[in-house]
């Protein structure tokens, strides 16, 4: 059965360059369908999805967009519309990879739609701002964004070898059957969060469970990974979580560069995934060099991690509301969870003789856990630092123990 490329575009200005990409896709042997995203003008060429379609699923309709002559309100009824199509189109069976020609209003809208479908499936942008800072439109998504180089305005030297690539590229990408190559030998998926400061527990405890068989991925906690490992438990790729790095509460709670935003409190609560959580990192907010710290923190206690970045050790009001928030992530949790509490210091930096050394603080942290916590949610509290060796250990025997619990419940059901 042959795949289908969605091509996506404001056909009432891009039509002659989407008509040209079609051609060479079609003549791969790949089927397209082209969706109208085009708010103003008529088509170029005809899609199968028309732009009222798109307006209509994005709770808008057509011609008040047009009459209206709002463009921030037209584009936000594009993007929504479009995010509902290409979702829909995807359970259908109809989208097996996804491409959009466009300048800035082209690429938020295309790229929106691209965020909603999952990670695997290919979704190529050529934009005229893909040359510069892309992590607007990219999100936790596996959008590849390909410089236009001259604006998607017409045919030339250049425009034609561009689109002619890109039209390569997307025939490539879904043409690509490597995980049916892979599949038999796949092994159950974890994503663990690490930060520098706590990179030997979280080795330690990647070891040993790839040791009983499980393939763990590791994301850096500096926001970006944080949204990542939650996306890709809502795709359902994963079977469990070692979340141990939690830092990005304390970037929340503080104004630092690593949040991962308020919906980090939501990380295990769509599915079915067991959950083990830790307040790794939470003794420290993350800014970049010296000179960008907020002047409100300028007399706190910092600590200049390397010549890029500046940790700020949290107080005890801070940890507080830090410790309410990973009370909330469990709470939240629709699986197995239980959390884990270092009483020995929850970083590097956080331990005896070291700069970040604050009991008081840390124990403030851990109450408002424990405070803050539904009936049965298991807390295990340790008398060592969260980079001893044998944190890591009971790290792994508690997980594995709720990783049993989920296929209990699964089996059940």
């Amino acid at each position: 059965m042959a795949k289908t490329v969605v091509i996506a575009g404001a056909l009432d200005t891009k039509g002659q360059e989407v008509g040209f990409v079609r051609q060479l896709i079609q003549a791969r042997g790949i089927n397209t369908l082209l969706v109208d995203f085009g708010v103003l003008g008529e088509p170029g060429l005809p899609p199968d999805i028309s732009n009222e379609e798109v307006a209509l699923a994005g709770g808008c309709d057509l011609l008040n967009l047009r009459s209206s002559k709002d463009k921030s309100e037209a584009m936000r009824a594009m993007a929504a519309g479009l995010t509902v199509i290409v979702r829909r189109l995807h359970e259908e069976g109809r989208l097996q990879g996804i491409l959009s020609l466009g300048g800035s209003g082209g690429t938020a809208i295309a790229t929106a739609g691209m965020r909603a479908l999952p990670v695997g499936i290919p979704k190529l942008m050529v934009s005229t701002v893909a040359g510069s800072d892309a992590s607007g439109y990219v999100g936790t998504r596996d959008i590849t964004m390909m410089p236009s180089v001259v604006d998607v305005a017409g045919f030339n030297r250049i425009s034609r070898r561009i689109y002619a690539n890109a039209a390569g590229a997307i025939v490539g990408m879904v043409e690509n059957e490597v995980e049916a190559q892979y599949a038999a030998n796949e092994k159950p998926l974890i994503a663990a969060s690490m930060f520098g400061n706590t990179t030997p527990c979280i080795d330690r405890a990647r070891a040993i469970l790839e040791g009983h068989g499980y393939e763990v991925l590791v994301f850096h906690a500096t926001g970006k990974g944080g949204r990542t490992m939650q996306a890709l438990v809502e795709d359902g790729y994963i079977q469990g979580l070692l979340d141990l790095t939690t830092t990005e509460l304390a970037d929340e709670v503080c104004g630092g560069i690593f949040s991962a935003g308020p919906e980090r409190v939501r990380l295990a609560s769509q599915r079915n995934v067991p959950l083990l959580l830790a307040p790794g990192c939470v003794d420290m907010c993350n800014f970049w060099e010296r000179s960008t710290v907020p002047e409100r923190y300028q007399k706190r206690h910092l600590y200049e991690w390397n010549p890029n970045v500046t940790l700020m050790r949290t107080n005890p009001e801070e940890n507080v509301e830090i410790g309410k928030m990973l009370a909330e992530t469990a709470n939240e949790c629709h699986g197995p969870v239980a959390i884990l509490i270092p009483l020995e210091g929850v970083s590097m930096l956080d331990s005896r003789d070291k700069p970040f050394w604050d009991p008081e603080a840390d124990q403030s942290c851990f109450n408002a856990i424990k405070r803050n916590l539904r009936d049965g949610i298991p807390v295990v509290e340790l008398s060592m630092n969260i980079n001893d060796p044998r944190f890591a250990d009971k790290a792994v025997e508690v997980f594995l123990d709720l990783i049993g619990r989920a296929k209990q419940v699964e089996e059940v059901g």
